[in-house]
């Protein structure tokens, strides 16, 4: 499906001299997962509370089926349902309690708002847990009540930031499957720094740096370009620090070559890198490089990532 559910239009937002998000324009098809990757501090929870309405932009717009989010239409806010990040739970509500609670806010009937949080708790495995207070759950169980939280009142699109923060392999592959089935019913607009899961889950995927949006694309196209064929990481016995030099040996092979890791890995990309490979080992002994351990793998949307938003590390 090619139609627009939800759109940034030059969205702006600043906090004194920091400007937070620099005229952002998107679109957000119907159905599947639109993934939302930056650094930290690259803006995407400011952005993500102006798309669900939360907060205002200095300028621009956001569009929920055409329709302005912040034009003071309750229906229009209602269609964008969000999961927060940090876990927000009412812990002397029971977790049934909280559903029905937020139901009614929402406009629900008593009724409506208890079959519809009867099914939510039954959707994300806390049926057994229904007449337990919050503060007693575990975090992962808490996580799993803050997504039944951002469904009841049955928005079209849903909002998830980092819904797998913080949690153990077993609750993070539960609420994996949960969001693929609510793909197969929403919109979901994904916030992750797992690049493997946003590469997996997304159908489209936005990545922004310094408030600015880079780049739009599905995640297929975004890795061709970071360039044909495979990556090979070569870890060598000693680190090196000539990375022209290898570069240009290895420029002579049509092949892109480089050092990362602070001299201690060669990275290669070429295509047919299997076939390739005595011929890629060859020129490193040529070059007097003692080499350790070898893999090969495809392109990734960490490739992508990583070379949009650089290496280094963000507070």
């Amino acid at each position: 499906m090619n139609n627009v559910v939800l759109e940034a239009k030059g969205l702006n937002k600043r906090y004194g001299n920091l400007t937070a998000v620099q005229d952002l324009s998107m679109q957000v098809l119907e159905g599947g997962v639109f993934g939302f990757l930056g650094p930290n501090g690259a803006g995407k929870t400011t952005s993500i509370h102006m798309l669900c309405g939360l907060l205002s932009p200095d300028a621009g717009e956001v569009l929920v089926r055409g329709k302005r989010i912040a034009n003071g239409d309750p229906a229009v806010r209602a269609r964008v349902g969000m999961c927060p990040q940090k876990i927000v739970v009412w812990e002397r509500l029971t977790c049934l309690e909280q559903l029905v609670f937020i139901g009614e806010m929402y406009g629900l009937s008593p009724s409506l708002a208890r079959q519809r949080s009867e099914q939510l708790l039954k959707d994300v495995d806390l049926t057994e847990r229904r007449n337990q207070l919050a503060k007693t759950l575990s975090g992962g169980m808490q996580r799993r009540l803050n997504l039944a939280l951002a469904l009841v009142h049955d928005p079209e699109i849903v909002v998830l930031d980092e819904p797998e923060a913080g949690l153990d392999p077993q609750t993070r592959i539960q609420v994996r499957e949960f969001i693929r089935s609510l793909a197969r019913r929403k919109t979901v607009v994904l916030t992750t720094h797992d690049m493997e899961e946003a590469d997996r889950v997304s159908d489209r995927v936005a990545i922004i740096d310094h408030g600015r949006l880079l780049v739009l694309d599905t995640p297929e196209r975004l890795k061709r370009q970071v360039g044909e064929g495979d990556t090979v990481e070569i870890r060598l016995v000693e680190a090196r620090a000539d990375g022209q030099v290898l570069a240009e040996s290895f420029a002579a092979l049509n092949v892109e070559a480089g050092l990362e890791d602070g001299g201690q890995i060669v990275k290669i990309r070429a295509l047919n890198a299997v076939g390739r490979l005595p011929e890629l080992l060859g020129k490193l002994e040529s070059l007097g490089v003692p080499v350790g351990e070898v893999s090969i793998r495809p392109n990734s949307l960490e490739d992508v990532f990583i070379q949009l938003t650089g290496r280094r590390l963000r507070e």
